[in-house]
């Protein structure tokens, strides 16, 4: 919490540069990925011994799995979400009430997530924590964070920690600024979900974490189309958090959120610093502890700065994803027909023969292209 040292710039005129969000964020990519790059080596080598055999690899997936990533440790997730907290406590400011709700979402998710790694690698099966189980948890947890939101907009600035508690104590506010969705490409265009905003919140935040957690299934296929959506939110929460250019730019305005991008640049490091182990042949996988937390990161800074719509633009990969999922057991249970060779699609990809680094390099080009048109909808409109 190096943000207070603010309050020391009357006698040392240096401290002031700790006000800008800019070199608070740098800062945290560097923390996050200097901790991570630090302590990897020992985390992998804890949670190999402790996990002995690896985690499990699906028999009825791609044949060249079962040699090529048998015995990888997985819960790499860990060495990421350690690397972002510290970086995010460190260097973002506390006051912020979007920055504490985030961080709800990804050390909720990331306990879903390992707790679910932690019985495919105790049980030595692919069949982890139950799924409607799984998924009630995550809806309660986003559902809460949707409630904090609304009550945290509600409320007058966040000038102190009692600010903050006493934001989360507001009263269920159904009008608040939170409940507002934009519509990207139209100017001025707002639809007032009401009640209906904790609901649809919980969707988008859900669906972010299971889709990045379908994609998750190459070395490096996910993490960097995660930093990558990473990077463009971050733009935006500073450009929403910023009054001045949100007007110009003719979005939302959401107070607070530019904090988000504080968060955003730790994770953009610590992601790096997780590249760095999981690039092929990987030496840790980030599991659904990595995946499920990072997911529900991206979907729940999508909801707090109004760019809903936006994530489904920047995150088109992951929609893809889980959309192949979809539609091969919807057509599986009605046709009894595949419309895939396997997914999610990028198994797909496996069985026609692509090299793993083409489908992973490939889609990375995917990734980069969908948040350039994700990053045009802040100006076309």
């Amino acid at each position: 919490m190096l943000y207070w040292l603010t309050e020391l710039q009357a006698y040392f005129g240096p401290l002031n540069l700790f006000r800008y969000i800019t070199f608070r964020a740098a800062a945290a990519t560097g923390t996050g990925l200097f901790f991570v790059f630090f302590f990897g080596p020992n985390i992998i080598t804890a949670l190999r011994v402790k996990q002995g055999k690896g985690q499990p690899i699906r028999e009825d997936g791609p044949q060249s799995h079962l040699l090529t990533k048998k015995g990888t440790p997985t819960m790499g997730g860990l060495m990421i979400l350690a690397g972002l907290i510290v970086a995010t406590i460190l260097w973002a400011n506390p006051r912020s009430a979007y920055m504490w709700i985030v961080l709800f979402v990804t050390v909720g998710f990331g306990a879903i997530g390992f707790y679910d790694d932690y019985l495919k690698v105790t049980k030595q099966s692919h069949k982890g924590f139950s799924g409607k189980a799984r998924l009630a948890c995550e809806f309660a947890i986003a559902i809460l964070a949707c409630y904090f939101m609304m009550c945290a907009s509600a409320t007058p600035p966040i000038n102190s920690v009692a600010d903050l508690v006493n934001a989360f104590k507001s009263p269920f506010v159904a009008d608040a600024p939170a409940t507002r969705l934009a519509v990207p490409f139209v100017n001025g265009y707002i639809i007032d979900l009401h009640w209906l905003f904790p609901l649809f919140g919980a969707l988008v935040i859900v669906g972010a974490g299971n889709s990045v957690n379908l994609t998750d299934g190459l070395d490096g296929l996910a993490i960097v189309p995660v930093m990558i959506a990473a990077g463009t939110f971050g733009a935006i929460a500073y450009v929403a958090g910023n009054i001045l250019l949100a007007r110009y730019l003719g979005i939302n305005f959401v107070s607070g959120t530019g904090e988000l991008a504080v968060m955003l640049g730790a994770l953009i490091g610590a992601g790096l610093g997780f590249l760095w182990f999981n690039a092929p042949p990987a030496q840790i996988f980030m599991g659904d502890t990595g995946s499920l937390a990072l997911g529900g990161l991206l979907g729940t800074v999508a909801v707090a700065v109004k760019h809903e719509f936006v994530l489904l633009i920047v995150g088109g990969l992951f929609v893809v994803e889980a959309l192949s999922v979809i539609v091969q057991v919807a057509s599986f249970k009605l046709t009894g027909k595949r419309v895939f060779r396997m997914a999610p699609i990028h198994h797909h990809f496996e069985q026609k023969g692509w090299k793993e680094p083409q489908i992973v390099i490939r889609f990375w080009i995917i990734s980069f292209v969908l948040a350039l048109i994700g990053l045009s909808t802040l100006k076309v409109r």
